[in-house]
């Protein structure tokens, strides 16, 4: 037996689950390696990931809806502990999708209306409806909420919910889509973390709410400082109590991964992304959220993350008043420094 076999008969065979992006690739390609793992690497989509690690805990390591997982911790039954590695941010002002023919011309006229949604606790739609209610005054109550699949028929919450009394909740027609229901005009609106097919290929009665949507994220940034995080990572909980230096590792080489990413990102001789105009996206970015644009650690994103666990626990999501503390593993929450 190689030395080189020996040493991998002592590292952990964890499965990972992640999505496909800059800052996990170099997990994937083995370019950046996780202290005392052998990891078996699967790129999903998310809707894939949390199904199967909130419904079955089928990964050692996954990627995480930061909803679901606050959802599994105010309820006393997480079987996963989460990493402060934020795989997923993104401004959701973008997220809003109308019907052109309804009169809606801004966010209140969104009262008494039907919006489409995917689930109910989806984190975009949680960080949707907080924006909606703290800065326009449309409460989840003012809306009636049509669930269902985006592109395919039925879609169930993954997570058993209990919510107010005052929510309203329909289910999509049976073999009926989210889609088809907003190009036929049977919805209002639809929000969520995915354009729906029929803005994309440019229905004329689908538009977004907010039209510039650059200009209103950046404003509420500037005001309040959230950039909003979706997904984080978490690990088996079991595998972090028989092994506390594991969750530490994860973060170390998710932290080295991204990185390695917002390196390249900053190397604009030959773009590394299939975008135009990178250069003054990055130059605009950086002008406003500074060198560290993506945070990682509980730190550095602590008003972020109260301020989603105040939404979710406001809009009935969270069965108790989740705290930042509580959330990550311990290990997680400070770095040795030179």
């Amino acid at each position: 037996m190689s030395d080189t076999e020996k040493t991998q008969l002592t590292k952990l065979a964890l499965s990972i689950a992640m999505g496909d992006y800059d800052r996990t690739r170099p997990i994937f390609d083995g370019r950046v390696q996780i202290d005392g793992v052998d990891p078996i690497c699967m790129l999903l989509s998310p809707e894939e990931m949390f199904f199967r690690a909130f419904r079955a805990q089928e990964f050692d390591v996954s990627e995480l809806s930061f909803s679901s997982y606050c959802v599994t911790v105010a309820s006393g039954d997480p079987h996963y502990v989460a990493i402060p590695a934020f795989l997923s941010r993104a401004f959701r002002h973008t997220s809003i999708y109308i019907r052109l023919d309804r009169n809606i011309d801004k966010p209140q006229d969104l009262i008494g209306k039907r919006i489409g949604i995917a689930e109910y606790q989806q984190t975009a739609n949680v960080w949707v409806r907080g924006i909606l209610e703290q800065d326009y005054g449309v409460k989840p109550a003012d809306i009636t909420w049509v669930q269902g699949g985006m592109d395919t028929p039925g879609r169930p919450e993954k997570i058993r919910l209990s919510l107010p009394d005052d929510i309203r909740i329909e289910s999509a027609p049976e073999g009926v889509t989210l889609n088809d229901m907003l190009a036929s005009g049977d919805i209002d609106g639809f929000i969520g973390p995915r354009w729906p097919r029929c803005f994309d290929q440019g229905h004329p009665q689908v538009g977004r709410l907010f039209k510039d949507s650059i200009a209103v994220a950046t404003e509420h940034f500037g005001r309040t400082g959230l950039f909003p995080i979706m997904h984080l990572v978490g690990v088996r909980r079991s595998l972090a109590e028989s092994h506390p230096w594991l969750p530490g590792a994860i973060l170390k080489a998710f932290t080295a991964a991204r990185d390695i990413a917002v390196a390249a990102l900053n190397d604009t001789s030959a773009t590394k992304v299939t975008m135009p105009f990178v250069e003054d996206s990055l130059y605009a970015v950086k002008k406003l959220m500074g060198e560290n644009y993506w945070p990682y650690g509980v730190a550095d994103n602590a008003v972020t993350l109260d301020a989603f666990c105040e939404m979710h626990y406001q809009q009935g999501l969270s069965a108790r008043r989740l705290t930042v503390d509580e959330l990550f593993h311990p290990a997680t929450y400070e770095a040795y420094s030179l």
